[in-house]
């Protein structure tokens, strides 16, 4: 998920997703590929991984595709996100099981990994916490987790959530208008610095936590569960 929770109940919101994030997403495939690869550094040959915030399904398709012997389970708590993702992953059904629900409707597992990919910056501080303990809890000793969402710098905020939305615009975007929706993403999403996401990391369990991806407002991390 990229955009705000309530508009994942909108048909056209969710008939677009799969077009539009790409394109909102620097370098989205790519991220998707160094998620792959960061997990499968610690994951065995016929890993069980976790997915929190599956909706659309892009992120299974692709880890599905990269790793013929992995099996998935995606949770998300929209429906319509969800139908997304069972289109996604058809042909891969057999090793995808999707939940309808938040982390705590999962298996313990245990998972040899997770990913939770545009989805944190939506929720506030204490339920973010709470989510990557729940996520922690469930994986086995050594196993990682990838994260990536908006996390642009304090003290420049409003900026960088502009340049991703003048990104996402495509060319020749209108530079009032970027910076209006920069400022109106910035108040409305609960954004923290990557300082404090790294602080929050570790907080919920995770060690060797190291950013592995940047792209304007967007940041990704990976860590391990000791």
């Amino acid at each position: 998920m990229q955009d705000r929770p309530s508009n994942f109940t909108d048909p056209a919101t969710v008939a677009s997703y799969a077009s539009d994030t790409p394109r909102k997403v620097p370098g989205l495939a790519d991220l998707h590929r160094m998620a792959a690869l960061l997990l499968a550094e610690q994951a065995p040959a016929a890993a069980h991984v976790l997915a929190v915030g599956a909706g659309g399904g892009l992120e299974l398709l692709s880890l599905a595709t990269a790793q013929p012997d992995w099996r998935f389970t995606g949770v998300d708590p929209s429906p319509a996100m969800l139908a997304l993702a069972h289109q996604a992953v058809a042909s891969f059904a057999e090793r995808v099981e999707l939940v309808t629900g938040l982390v705590d409707q999962v298996t313990a597992g245990p998972f040899d990994g997770a990913t939770c990919l545009l989805t944190l910056h939506f929720l506030d501080r204490g339920e973010r916490l709470r989510t990557l303990r729940e996520i922690h809890r469930r994986l086995k000793p050594g196993a990682r987790l990838v994260v990536a969402h908006h996390a642009p710098p304090g003290e420049n905020a409003e900026r960088w959530m502009a340049r991703s939305v003048a990104f996402g615009a495509g060319a020749r975007p209108d530079r009032a208008s970027t910076a209006a929706a920069g400022t109106l993403m910035t108040q409305r999403l609960p954004l923290l610095t990557p300082r404090e996401e790294e602080a929050l990391l570790r907080d919920a369990g995770f060690v060797d936590v190291e950013l592995f991806y940047a792209a304007f407002s967007f940041r990704g991390w990976v860590g391990s569960r000791a």
